[in-house]
């Protein structure tokens, strides 16, 4: 369970902390949308290692239980 878990929280994470980091050592002061707000480049990592997140294996775990309760 803690596995499963971590496979689909960890990239997220991951990809926050990559996103603040980016902020941090290369982010600018005026004028940047994404790279000037703390927040706003943290959401931007943190969606960018959503998109790693093993969707597949996920919707058809779904899909798998969904069936059994019907039968």
């Amino acid at each position: 369970m803690i596995i499963k878990l971590a496979k689909n929280i960890l990239p997220v994470l991951i990809g926050a902390a990559g996103g603040y980091l980016y902020y941090y050592f290369i982010g600018c002061n005026k004028g940047c949308a994404i790279t000037g707000n703390p927040f706003i480049s943290t959401a931007y990592g943190a969606f960018a290692g959503f998109l790693f997140v093993d969707w597949k294996s996920i919707f058809k775990k779904n899909i798998n239980d969904v069936l059994k309760e019907n039968k």
